[in-house]
């Protein structure tokens, strides 16, 4: 149930009493920077492009402006002072259920028992939208690094497949962890490591509980500190000696931070924040390894030379397996074939070619392979993809322990292979809009649905600037001006989202050709896939309608009667 007006006006005092104590960190603190504002301002006219970028900028989308207001109260919320003073429909204003979506995915906090939560719950415009700010409870998907912890969380109870490389022995109890992981999140394990990469098994100090080793080994895996310090019945040490234990084992793994999450206690949303920030921080060191490791020793050879690369399973890396992607130059157009043209229109397109531009992808340009790049990357990390968890859970040849490591052959560029595995690293995803298709179907083919979202809304992006599509159906002769070409275009799209069964995509495309038709409906691609789309209907005799007609009608400005 929704909280009352009064019922907001008291939890923000108990909040804000909290915070000015230094108890709470704010998680919606004041930003008045230019930045920030471009992001409140993209939010107030609906404008999916310009929230889009600012949120790849590294925006905090949970500040609030001197109003109060948090991006995701701006766009979903009703703003009726603002609407008493326009003469623009309320819908142009708020409630525009997209840019709510891209913020949610991205991150922003709908906390219900927060009062910037509440606040979006109960100024919600409609159901629609509230549903969706209901869907996206903190308890559920609130925190956009919440995956990335599961998974390295999940690494110290998987058994198969197979990804550590060093087992850790305090007693009779012992650990099969990850000497990456160790190295990133522990300076301490960071200099032995490094000093002897090749250890294979390492022995604890007998004087410290096993219970506080499992906390620490928790901790560095981003895991919460359970309550009950893994205390149980059957337990021979008393609390004191865990805590005794810990506090020798923070300061010889030196991880300090540790305490900070043991001090939060029982305190639900302090232990939260903390676990949070310690997941951040986590993330961050995660990152740091892998650029100044993984990427820092890719190889790249000729194409040729690839599979005879030799990389030492004890390497100072720990990396078990090469990923190798095949990198691919485009060729001069043969003699005498046209030049790819580029249409003149009276408005800007804001992204996608229109027409003869896909010319530009005529078979008259030879593609041929050149170069090869080959990742060292850990199975570990690789696991977040399902395809490659069945490719080295199984009995295959990629699976199989070798003196050297195997090379997996995977079907993109190498460009796109480094946005994915930064992807599963990290959690990030900056794709430029140039690789967004090749993202879109690199993440399909491997399984990564929360890529693939990604690449879907860089796409979706395009063409949508502030206030929505301008409708450019009925232009004025001689405002023609001439558009650059980007290198994707909307015939591209649709048949992607037909391919993959991505409806948001084919929603996108019908939009995007509807505020377009007179650039397009001349075309005999366009009329090509017209005819497509009519053919995609299975059972005609249950209706008489075709799929990419009926999102042009509902999206064509002139078409809504």
């Amino acid at each position: 149930m929704v909280l009352r007006k009064d019922q907001l006006e008291v939890q923000l005092k108990d909040e804000h009493q909290l915070i000015a104590t230094g108890v709470l960190r704010d998680d919606s603190p004041l930003d008045v920077t230019p930045e920030f504002q471009k992001l409140c301002d993209a939010c107030r006219v609906g404008d999916l492009k310009g929230c889009q970028e600012a949120i790849a900028s590294g925006v905090n989308i949970n500040a609030r402006d001197y109003f109060d207001y948090t991006p995701l109260i701006l766009v979903s919320s009703v703003r009726l002072e603002a609407a008493a003073f326009t003469d623009f429909p309320q819908a142009s204003l708020c409630g525009h259920y997209e840019v709510v979506r891209l913020l949610l995915e991205s991150g922003a906090l709908c906390e219900r028992d927060t009062f910037q939560g509440e606040r979006c719950l109960y100024n919600a415009l409609n159901n629609r939208i509230r549903n969706l700010l209901l869907e996206y409870d903190y308890s559920k998907s609130a925190d956009p690094l919440q995956p990335l912890a599961s998974h390295i969380t999940s690494l110290l109870t998987r058994e198969t497949p197979k990804t550590s490389d060093i087992c850790l022995t305090a007693g009779s109890e012992q650990w099969n962890l990850h000497k990456f992981v160790l190295s990133a999140r522990s300076p301490y394990f960071f200099k032995k490591f490094a000093a002897a990469p090749e250890t294979a098994v390492w022995k604890l100090a007998s004087s410290i509980p096993p219970e506080a080793f499992q906390i620490a080994l928790r901790y560095l895996y981003l895991g919460d500190v359970p309550s009950d310090l893994g205390l149980s019945n059957k337990s021979f040490v008393t609390e004191e000696d865990v805590f005794k234990g810990i506090d020798k084992v923070s300061k010889q793994l030196e991880i300090d931070s540790l305490w900070e999450s043991i001090l939060s206690g029982n305190d639900r949303r302090l232990a939260r924040q903390r676990h949070q920030d310690e997941v951040t921080r986590g993330r961050n060191q995660i990152e740091d390894w892998y650029r100044n490791n993984v990427l820092k020793y890719k190889v790249e050879v000729e194409q040729s030379k690839a599979q005879d690369v030799k990389w030492s399973r004890d390497n100072a890396i720990f990396a078990d397996v090469l990923l190798r992607s095949d990198e691919e130059v485009v060729e001069e157009p043969i003699s005498g074939t046209q030049t790819p043209k580029v249409r003149n229109t009276a408005a800007q397109l804001n992204g996608i070619p229109i027409g003869p531009s896909a010319a530009s992808r005529s078979p008259s340009t030879a593609r041929n392979p050149r170069k090869s790049v080959l990742f060292p990357v850990h199975r570990a990390m690789l696991l977040r993809s399902e395809y490659f968890q069945a490719m080295f859970g199984s009995s295959f040849q990629e699976a199989q322990v070798t003196e050297y490591l195997q090379i997996v052959n995977v079907d993109c560029s190498p460009a796109v292979l480094e946005i994915v595995l930064t992807f599963l690293y990290t959690e990030k995803a900056d794709i430029p809009i140039e690789y967004a298709l090749d993202v879109l179907f690199a993440a399909d083919m491997l399984f990564i649905e929360k890529l693939k979202t990604k690449a879907t809304v860089v796409i979706s992006t395009i063409g949508m600037g502030s206030g929505g599509l301008a409708d450019r159906s009925h232009n004025q002769v001689g405002q023609d001006q001439e558009v650059e070409v980007e290198p994707i275009n909307v015939y591209d799209v649709i048949h992607a989202a037909w391919f993959l069964k991505v409806q948001r995509l084919e929603e996108f495309s019908a939009r995007y050709l509807a505020y377009r038709l007179e650039d397009y409906i001349d075309e005999e691609e366009f009329e090509e896939m017209i005819k497509e789309s009519a053919s995609r209907i299975q059972k005609r005799q249950e209706t008489d309608s075709i799929e990419l007609l009926d999102e042009y009608a509902k999206s064509c400005p002139n078409c809504r009667s």
